[in-house]
């Protein structure tokens, strides 16, 4: 029986994991992930029960198996910071599953009353201490982050010599290149996890101080826009933009030494520095350039975090220095780059102010300790993407690359790069082996340089399968609550978004498309879909951003882009709070935008309203 369009905008659920067909030449993908991240028959019921969303915001690509050991850290040390540490009171945190490589999400929510009661009591004391010493509970976090960042940079992955250095033997250490190599890759996952846990030292805090402001706003203005209350919070300077800055203020620099021409005329870091050479204002301009990479140049061109392959500035300046040279010709043509922070700092006040004197004087006394809260709150909830999920992450994914480096000097791997087509526990496995026949002389016969290579190459093969595949945005049951404060701010789930996904779910001859009001502002463009951040070289002038979701680092091409339109966000999202301090229209949290959107389609996109119409398809 055929299906009509009514009939899919009248179902309640989205598909069961458990239903939706193996993508093809994907057979065996399992082994690519830890059995415990899996759907399992065992727990199917339970399973089954649940609203799993697929997590475009931080994982619009299939997860490499290696990469996916981030997920078991980071999920632990954002339920932990819920549950264990503050009690944030309506979150246990969430769950993760892959399904043929894609994450998918599920809140843990608490609605029962005593619980919640109990939880609130003691909230309000451990959460209460954050939020009254912020400042300086933030300044430690530096510390403590810069600190493991200079551990992490210090880290040696040594390499297996033929004999060890007779150092080993005058210093009587003990110890030799084998147990280094051991420790080092220990230590890099230790690492990991620790800083993962810094991550979310503050950020649980954060998003709660919002969606206490959030919910104290909708009770006092019923019908008040999500808009509306973010524009309370606008125009703090945030460190995710400040690379963008320096690349603006290199272009400002190049001007004034007089070496803009030829900065702008380079092709790439060697040809810049064979531009610049044999002059005083060349090397002033290089030095400072050098100066800038650390830490700026320490910045993803993707999610970062979650994938090793969205490499960074520092490993690849092109995009930067291209950049930089774009800069230039907009400051020779008289162009104001700055970002309209006046403007948005007094839109913020006037907004601020009317509202206020709506409120009675015990309301007023409720808002005004929520909203500044939530103003001290807000720079940490962007910072910490700089120092930890493009600084650390950048490092770390290098560091692993050496790891990758050792395995295939010795024939354990066809090339470095494949280490992450294997999961944690087997690159441990490997070099298990590798010290094995290493500490013999080489007398044995390894079995990892016939067994390890051929399963890179399968499973090479099934991933470039997963990324062809498009994975449902959403499994299971729509939930009753959503309370977890990340949940709402950043993915924008909540109950009606969730319904509003399966109603449009399939709806492809819609003229319209309904999302969260991320920025405002009204434009009418041409659309470019853009799925991985290698594709941004694509996007032309005045275009239309259409992404599964971006990152802080794509802000270069905010410069380009008329507006954006993402399937995964919600009105605190990082994507959402970059696009309003640009100035850009921004609809998030569409759920589906990139599968009814095609590159080339006439769009308007209203920011105000949260709607994007497909005026005429390309």
């Amino acid at each position: 029986m055929t299906k009509t369009r009514d009939d899919e905008k009248n179902r309640t659920t989205f598909p069961s994991p458990f239903d939706v067909p193996i993508p093809s030449a994907c057979e065996g993908w399992e082994e690519m992930y830890p059995r415990h991240a899996l759907f399992g028959e065992d727990r199917r019921a339970y399973e089954e029960a649940r609203f799993w969303f697929q997590n475009g915001l931080h994982g619009a690509e299939p997860i490499f198996p290696f990469d996916a050991v981030v997920y078991d850290s980071a999920v632990v040390s954002h339920n932990q910071v819920s549950t264990r540490l503050f009690v944030v009171p309506p979150s246990l945190g969430a769950e993760y599953r892959i399904l043929y490589g894609y994450i998918y999400n599920s809140g843990n929510s608490v609605t029962d009353e005593a619980k919640l009661s109990q939880r609130a009591e003691l909230f309000s004391r451990r959460g209460g201490y954050y939020y009254e010493h912020w400042d300086e509970l933030y300044e430690r976090w530096v510390v403590k982050v810069e600190k493991a960042t200079r551990e992490l940079q210090g880290l040696v992955v040594p390499d297996l010599p033929e004999v060890e250095d007779e150092s080993v033997v005058t210093e009587g250490r003990g110890f030799g290149a084998s147990h280094l190599l051991l420790l080092a890759y220990d230590r890099l996952l230790e690492g990991l996890d620790r800083v993962l846990h810094y991550h979310f030292e503050f950020l649980n805090l954060g998003y709660a101080a919002y969606l206490v402001f959030y919910e104290l706003c909708r009770r006092a203005f019923p019908g008040i826009e999500d808009q509306t209350l973010a524009k309370m919070v606008a125009g703090i300077d945030v460190l995710v933009l400040r690379p963008d800055d320096e690349l603006k203020r290199l272009a400002g620099l190049a001007i004034e030494l007089g070496v803009a021409e030829r900065v702008k005329g380079a092709d790439g870091e060697e040809g810049l520095r064979a531009a610049l050479a044999g002059s005083e204002a060349g090397a002033r301009w290089l030095a400072d350039f050098e100066r800038t990479k650390d830490p700026w140049f320490y910045f993803s061109y993707g999610i970062g975090v979650f994938y090793h392959h969205h490499r960074s500035w520092i490993d690849d300046t092109t995009l930067p220095i291209a950049t930089i040279g774009s800069y230039i010709e907009r400051l020779e043509a008289g162009e104001d780059m700055s970002r309209p922070s006046a403007a948005i700092l007094a839109e913020r006040e006037r907004i601020t102010g009317e509202y206020r004197a709506l409120l009675s004087e015990e309301t007023r006394q409720a808002f005004d300790e929520c909203l500044a809260l939530a103003r001290t709150v807000f720079p940490y909830v962007e910072n910490h993407n700089f120092y930890i999920d493009h600084r650390y992450m950048t490092i770390f994914w290098n560091k692993v690359r050496d790891v990758g480096a050792v395995l295939a000097r010795h024939g354990f791997l066809a090339d470095g790069e494949d280490v992450f087509y294997l999961r944690h526990d087997e690159v441990r496995s490997a070099l298990a082996e590798l010290r094995l026949l290493w500490s013999s002389g080489g007398a044995g016969v390894a079995r990892g340089p016939e067994y390890w290579p051929p399963l890179v190459e399968r499973r090479k093969s099934m991933y470039d399968a997963m990324r062809r595949w498009s994975p449902p945005p959403a499994l299971g049951q729509i939930p009753a609550e959503v309370t977890d404060p990340l949940m709402v701010m950043l993915w924008g789930v909540t109950p009606e978004r969730v319904q509003e996904w399966l109603s449009s779910d399939g709806d492809g001859g819609a003229a319209t498309l309904s999302g969260v009001a991320g920025s405002p502002g009204v434009v009418e463009g041409r659309a470019r879909v853009i799925f991985r951040p290698d594709e941004l070289g694509k996007i032309e002038e005045g275009e239309i951003l259409v992404a599964p979701s971006t990152s802080t680092s794509w802000t270069p091409v905010f410069g380009k882009i008329a507006a954006t339109v993402l399937d995964v966000g919600g009105i605190m999202s990082h994507a959402a709070i970059v696009a309003r301090e640009y100035g850009l229209p921004a609809v998030i949290g569409t759920g589906n935008g990139t599968k009814r959107i095609k590159t080339g389609d006439l769009l308007r996109v209203d920011g105000n309203t949260g709607v994007v119409t497909i005026v005429e398809h390309a």
